[in-house]
């Protein structure tokens, strides 16, 4: 039988939104001393407002930017992942 190139729904997964942010482009940083994860979204995948924990201003849909959660946490990885903070790739940076 042909392997299938479709991706199987795992029914105890849990939202499409965790499915999302865990499926992606994503890299982990180290920042003062504790792992992130950091996935970047595009400003087309951006259809909502977000405020930047960084600057404390607006994240305006459609606007490109990151979302980092903490990647070593002690909750489990759904903890962390609801603990996610939407960034300014500029404010990321620095921060």
């Amino acid at each position: 039988m042909p392997r299938s190139n479709r991706r199987r729904r795992d029914s105890t997964a849990g939202d499409a939104s965790f499915e999302r942010l865990l499926a992606g482009w994503k890299r982990t940083e180290v920042r003062r001393g504790s792992a992130w994860t950091v996935q970047p979204v595009s400003g087309a995948q951006s259809v909502k407002e977000y405020t930047c924990p960084g600057c404390g201003r607006t994240i305006a849909a459609g606007t490109a930017h990151v979302v980092a959660w903490r990647a070593d946490g002690v909750l489990g990885d759904r903890a962390d992942l609801d603990a996610r903070r939407h960034w300014h790739n500029a404010c990321w940076r620095i921060s």
